[in-house]
């Protein structure tokens, strides 16, 4: 059977518009994708790669191209409630670790939908502890027991594990997808990965 895999970080709204059409490619396919917690930070770091704000946010023709062509991905998949975070950018470490946590335990479907939205519905300041906590459970998830997951030293290490694991493997941002062992980067490339995954399939 053809792997798919989504590897993502709250941290990037386009991960978000990516989980939010994924679905639709699922359904269309019949492959159900493997969601891959990693920290954009830390692939950043080994990389020398720079969020598009902080590298292209001086080149205003780019930023504002950038931003034309997030507005008709969301037209074009009908994606109305997303609202970009007004405390952006949010250190995802905790939520990344809440994620490590989620897979582990079987429930990281339900925990990336209620996270997303949490920060990119809600514009919560997702990497405050109660707010973190309190956001899981009205989603319907334990907060509190997720929450002092993230302290846990297996969880640190997992994370960091998944993190160096795909930049070996080329990534140097998010969202990437894999389909087999050919790597695609951004939201835009979803038409391709759905192509790939038809043709592997």
């Amino acid at each position: 059977m053809t792997k798919a895999e989504f590897l993502f970080d709250f941290g990037s709204p386009n991960a978000y518009l990516s989980g939010r059409v994924i679905a639709g490619i699922e359904a269309r396919t019949g492959v159900t994708f493997d969601y891959v917690p990693v920290l954009l930070g830390g692939i950043f770091k080994a990389t020398g790669n720079k969020s598009p704000m902080e590298a292209y946010g001086h080149v205003a023709p780019k930023f504002a191209y950038d931003q034309l062509e997030t507005q008709r991905f969301i037209t074009r998949h009908g994606l109305v409630d997303f609202s970009f975070n007004p405390h952006f950018p949010v250190n995802t470490v905790m939520l990344m670790r809440g994620a490590v946590f989620a897979k582990r335990e079987g429930f990281l479907p339900a925990y990336f939908d209620v996270a997303a939205a949490a920060m990119w519905e809600k514009g919560l300041k997702m990497d405050d502890a109660e707010i973190f906590a309190q956001a899981l459970t009205e989603g319907g998830l334990d907060g509190a027991a997720i929450l002092a997951a993230t302290q846990d030293q297996a969880i640190k290490d997992e994370l960091k594990s998944s993190t160096e694991a795909a930049v070996a493997r080329g990534v140097f941002g998010i969202p990437t997808f894999f389909v087999g062992d050919e790597m695609f980067f951004g939201k835009d490339k979803l038409r391709d990965v759905e192509d790939e995954i038809t043709t592997q399939s």
